[in-house]
């Protein structure tokens, strides 16, 4: 293992009734002025938005209210909070929501606190932010992880870029399994998926022999994958919502990853579709990773070996991705790109521009390029 530093920042409230029963001592800390961020408009009809609006009053906040956050959020809805943030001189946000709304409402807090434009800052400059205005999560889908570390995943449209913005941690998180029981069930398997594709991709970096690290992330995925089968069984089986809601978090809450470089590959490459194609981000991931694996398996054989027998009780590597991908099709997610559910159609020169454009980082098993990229997503296709 490489050396680390590690320290947690964010308080977490997990469980039935955590919300109603311990927000309001977390909101007697913060500010006066609260930017309460949503989606478009889930929240409100489930009742959840009336419990938390409740609660914020009862503690005697002002509220604004910032909603209409889309899956795959843009830098340009960044910049609209930031501007509602400085008009209303706001103290707290309050991310009320998914991942898309989490990822985005921490990427507004930081470049509220900025002058300079913070992608230009990060990504060109690469230069760190170090202040954000707090925000705190209520967690109401799973997958992302998002409420437990400081990435934001966002599109910068007019660059065909997307990717993970640095912020800053939630200082606090709820996490309510009840409030994952009115998400459609391609969206409740779509986000299991990218729990156990970010607890995979750890997986398949760069580890030593044995490592503490490797052993929790088959862990988790172990965990994912049989809690998706509980679900599959019955979908209303509140204890196998509520240990996939951890496991999301776990996920990708850094722990996994201390001492060892990852690549996330599969990651970049999704990410990079959806700039084109607007997917949603589990089921791209979905699409793309047995055949991903196929390519790569053959440059550790053991680890791949050890993954298929450790969460899917198989042999041979290869079987492990068999079972992967059929675990997929009882989920009911693509397994070839032409099933996505895509703004537009996927054409050879849209995969070009994926390949071309996906991030290649040198820490995860198997060597990549543009153009074993481009063989990939023909394949999945």
């Amino acid at each position: 293992m490489q050396p680390f530093y590690f320290e947690y920042p964010t308080r977490v409230y997990f469980g039935e009734h955590c919300v109603r029963d311990s927000l309001s001592k977390e909101l007697d800390q913060m500010g006066q002025n609260v930017l309460l961020t949503m989606g478009k408009g889930s929240v409100k009809r489930t009742g959840i938005y009336d419990e938390v609006i409740t609660l914020l009053n009862q503690a005697g906040k002002t509220v604004v209210e910032f909603a209409g956050i889309m899956p795959n959020p843009t830098y340009a809805k960044v910049q609209e909070g930031v501007k509602l943030i400085r008009e209303h001189h706001i103290d707290f946000i309050l991310a009320l929501g998914g991942g898309s709304v989490m990822d985005c409402s921490k990427i507004i807090g930081t470049q509220a606190m900025v002058d300079e434009d913070l992608w230009q800052m990060e990504i060109v400059n690469k230069q760190m932010p170090t202040q954000s205005i707090p925000v705190g999560a209520i967690v109401t889908a799973t997958g992302t992880g998002s409420e437990m570390n400081n990435i934001g995943v966002i599109t910068y449209e007019e660059k065909e870029w997307k990717g993970g913005m640095k912020g800053l941690a939630p200082v606090f998180a709820f996490l309510d399994p009840t409030y994952t029981q009115s998400v459609p069930r391609k969206q409740i398997f779509s986000g299991a998926f990218d729990t156990l594709s970010h607890a995979m991709e750890t997986y398949f970096g760069t580890t030593d022999e044995n490592s503490v690290s490797d052993d929790l992330a088959l862990a988790i995925c172990l965990n994912t994958v049989r809690n998706m089968r509980l679900l599959l069984a019955n979908f209303n089986d509140l204890k196998a919502r509520t240990n996939l809601m951890w496991d999301s978090s776990m996920a990708i809450n850094g722990i996994i990853k201390l001492g060892r470089p990852t690549g996330f590959q599969c990651h970049q490459i999704e990410h990079q579709l959806a700039v084109y194609t607007d997917c949603n981000h589990g089921q791209g991931l979905a699409a793309i990773h047995p055949t991903y694996y196929r390519m790569i398996a053959q440059s550790a054989p053991s680890k791949f070996k050890q993954f298929a027998k450790y969460v899917f009780d198989c042999d041979d590597a290869m079987q492990g991705i068999d079972a992967l991908e059929q675990l997929i099709v009882d989920c009911g997610l693509p397994t070839k790109l032409s099933d996505l559910d895509s703004t537009c159609e996927i054409t050879e020169e849209i995969l070009e521009k994926v390949a071309n454009s996906s991030r290649i980082i040198e820490s995860a098993v198997g060597d990549l390029n543009s153009e074993k990229i481009l063989t990939i997503l023909k394949q999945c296709m």
